[in-house]
């Protein structure tokens, strides 16, 4: 399945992006500039997307390593 068919937003692609370099939470909202509520809520969204349950799982599937 191609990244486009999880029908991830470019804001998600910027969470998946940021949270793949190993920054917190708190650095990927701050950059940007959003609140750590929004960011998770974010998150959640791209967890539903991709069927998976956390960010290892996440990150390893929209980056083609699953």
């Amino acid at each position: 399945q191609a990244r486009t068919d999880y029908r991830i937003t470019p804001r998600e692609v910027d969470v998946l992006t940021m949270l793949s370099k190993g920054l917190t939470y708190v650095e990927v909202a701050d950059g940007l500039f959003i609140s750590v509520k929004t960011l998770k809520k974010h998150i959640y969204n791209i967890y539903e997307k991709l069927h998976v349950d956390d960010k290892v799982e996440a990150l390893n599937k929209f980056f083609g390593k699953y």
